[in-house]
């Protein structure tokens, strides 16, 4: 026999203590009922939200938030599981790339803009037609592996929140799923 618990905690920004200590105990209380019949395996997925915020300085620019979603992952005491970051915004986006050398993500940008100019004959009528077709290219969402607490990245990867429209402050919504 199998039992399975699925903890929703949504709209948590930041997630409270309280909320947090209620789905904590849970997680103690089904810990517990595992040690005591081994024959029986109950598997435990804690769902949570939570939801950063980023400044952005420039019309385009991309910012590396990786610090960010990691004191999310720290803050929660994952040590494996998936992690989902989302952008609810229609002129940002979301990409994983280099964060070694500042140069890509100028190269990124500047790209970006020589292939999708601003102010070219969109039809579009405020004026951001170019930053709707950049976050729709680069994609508003991105799933990552957590491994040992960490993101589990390549060589030199980081998050960058792609801003196209900016100045603004924008949120990304972080999901994790701790087994």
């Amino acid at each position: 026999m199998k039992y399975q618990c699925n903890l929703s905690c949504i709209d948590a920004c930041p997630v409270s203590y309280y909320t947090y200590g209620v789905i904590e105990r849970a997680l103690n209380v089904f810990s517990e009922l595992s040690s005591i019949d081994n024959t029986r395996k109950i598997r435990i997925i804690f769902y949570m939200i939570e939801k950063i915020s980023v400044r952005t300085h420039r019309r385009d620019e991309l910012c590396d938030i990786t610090k960010q979603i990691q004191h999310v992952i720290n803050k929660q005491k994952v040590k494996d599981g998936i992690l989902h970051i989302f952008c609810p915004h229609t002129t940002a986006a979301l990409t994983i790339n280099e964060n070694c050398d500042p140069a890509v993500q100028n190269d990124i940008s500047d790209t970006l803009n020589k292939l999708i100019p601003a102010n070219a004959g969109y039809k579009h009528a405020e004026g951001n037609a170019d930053a709707h077709i950049k976050s729709a290219i680069t994609g508003s969402s991105r799933t990552l592996f957590i491994e040992g607490g960490n993101i589990s990245f390549g060589t030199w990867q980081g998050i960058y929140l792609c801003e196209f429209d900016g100045p603004r402050t924008r949120e990304v919504w972080v999901k994790i799923l701790k087994e």
